[in-house]
């Protein structure tokens, strides 16, 4: 009961940051840059690490200053989507712009249900809402729910705020076969990191052997759907741009574990290419072959 008081609590002192415009809380960000990154070092082991092992041909300076950099923008993105509370939809549409999203319509107005997929890079929660708001058929965005039931139902209405659905990841097969009439566009983030008992797949991402999920490709080879990435990049300060690649337009032809690799290799030119704006503070390799 206190737990969900507190809880409360905290969501309300959200909303409430929420109301304040993004050029204040980007004035507060800088503030909890130094907070999270000097005195509180939230996990700056895990993030040095990955991105030592992931650039190592990068100097120790340039890893620290890479470091630096990607917990500047990680304190923006903290800002960014605790405003997602209350940001209107013609401001949603002004900071997200989808370059090509006409090769997404053609499938949809085809009656061609497709599957998308990103990382988590840049924005994609912000990129996700802004998407709802511009196809014409509806969104389905596989999700993994937070451990917090307060928090989670928080987060599940701002998600869903634009006509997005979300669906929680053990129900994924349960919404595809209920929606199998309908022409909808599931989303999935491509690079979670599997439990371990479930990484049974790997592949070659950033000069390390990574335990990768295989849902997208699994469904893609079963529904013969196109799979189409989501790149989303930061143009300035609280402005992105999304471009669509085609992955796949007939996964029944792609050999077994094409899928997976094409998207783990766009995503790892995207990282090296602009390093600083993936999530560098999740722990995706503490699952390691040998220990399986």
């Amino acid at each position: 009961m206190i737990k969900k008081s507190f809880s409360y609590m905290g969501i309300s002192f959200l909303n409430l940051l929420s109301i304040l415009p993004l050029s204040f809380l980007y004035v507060i960000a800088k503030g909890g840059y130094y907070f999270i990154y000097y005195i509180f070092g939230y996990r700056r082991l895990v993030v040095r690490e990955n991105l030592t092992n992931s650039f190592p041909e990068k100097s120790a300076t340039e890893i620290a200053v890479l470091e630096k950099t990607f917990f500047r923008y990680f304190a923006d993105l903290v800002v960014e989507v605790i405003k997602l509370s209350s940001i209107s939809e013609s401001e949603l549409l002004k900071r997200v712009k989808f370059n090509n999203l006409e090769l997404v319509e053609d499938y949809l107005n085809n009656s061609q249900s497709i599957l998308a997929c990103t990382g988590h890079y840049g924005n994609w929660e912000l990129g996700m809402m802004a998407l709802g708001l511009k196809i014409s058929s509806k969104a389905y965005v596989i999700y993994k729910p937070l451990s917090n039931p307060s928090f989670d139902e928080w987060f599940y209405k701002i998600r869903t705020s634009t006509s997005n659905f979300f669906i929680p990841m053990r129900q994924t097969l349960r919404s595809i076969a209920s929606t199998r009439n309908k022409i909808t566009m599931y989303c999935f983030a491509g690079d979670q990191t599997p439990i371990k008992d479930e990484a049974r797949v790997w592949v070659d991402f950033l000069h390390q052997t990574t335990p990768v999920l295989q849902g997208i490709e699994k469904i893609a080879l079963q529904t013969n759907r196109p799979v189409i990435y989501f790149n989303m990049q930061l143009v300035k300060q609280g402005y992105y741009e999304v471009d669509c690649y085609l992955i796949a337009e007939k996964p029944v032809e792609t050999q077994e574990g094409d899928i997976t690799k094409r998207n783990f290799k766009l995503l790892e030119e995207i990282i090296t290419k602009q390093p600083a704006y993936w999530l560098w503070s999740h722990r995706r390799w503490k699952h390691k072959p040998e220990n399986l």
